[in-house]
């Protein structure tokens, strides 16, 4: 996969305005959890749902998050990264 840009979640927190600002703009969310990966469709209706997976303990952005074409995903699950290679 090429990457054209990184940035340290550490320099650069993201809380769930920041957050649903990326989200609104995709087509298509999938979240890893473990084994389990949530797919979403990003609209006003879930927006709470899909914030309480993508945020940590600490209301930031779960690590790590790539936006690819119009999806996004967050988290980390083999399967769900194997999608893009």
């Amino acid at each position: 996969m090429k990457v054209d840009e990184i940035e340290d979640a550490r320099k650069n927190i993201i809380k769930a305005d920041g957050a649903w600002d990326i989200f609104a703009k995709a087509e298509a969310l999938s979240v890893g959890r473990g084994k389990k990966v949530q797919t979403f469709v990003p609209d006003e209706s879930n927006k709470e749902e899909i914030l309480k997976v993508c945020l940590g303990r600490t209301g930031n952005l779960r690590a790590p998050t790539v936006t690819t074409g119009k999806s996004v995903y967050v988290g980390y699950n083999d399967a769900m990264y194997q999608e893009l290679t």
